[in-house]
């Protein structure tokens, strides 16, 4: 596990999170789930989020990724949340109605990777992803 720096800072910080959609609805199949996949790479992209491992999953995302330590956790859920529902909406305006236009649930999960290692993080989305029996699920 490599560290990464910032101009004055040596850092590590990885994290596995799980959210999910409004009513664990299971909408990510075929071309919703491709989308969702490129969204999420996308928006990690433009906040220098690595995707250590990530599945889309037909009700839920796994995401092992690693964070710059300038941005929180619950900072990143929510632009990360926020901004793949308004980009989902605008490819897939029936998705949702004009009044109610929640995609993802409110809550998360979240856990640091330090207390179990990170090959037991990746194990774990490998085998949720295989149980969905959906291909192409890892990002």
């Amino acid at each position: 596990m490599d560290n990464k720096s910032l101009s004055h800072t040596r850092w590590s910080c990885q994290y596995h999170i799980v959210f999910i959609p409004k009513y664990r609805k299971k909408v990510m199949f075929g071309k919703y789930k491709v989308e969702m996949k490129d969204i999420i790479k996308r928006l990690c992209e433009y906040k220098k989020v690595e995707i250590i491992e990530g599945a889309v999953c037909s009700d839920h995302v796994h995401l092992c990724v690693s964070i710059p330590p300038k941005l929180s956790i619950s900072e990143f859920v929510g632009y990360l949340k926020g901004k793949s529902a308004l980009m989902i909406y605008d490819k897939h305006p029936e998705m949702g109605s004009k009044w109610n236009r929640s995609f993802w649930a409110r809550g998360y999960y979240v856990t640091t990777i330090g207390n179990i290692n990170e090959e037991t993080i990746k194990n774990y989305i490998r085998e949720q992803a295989e149980e969905s029996k959906i291909e192409d699920t890892h990002m």
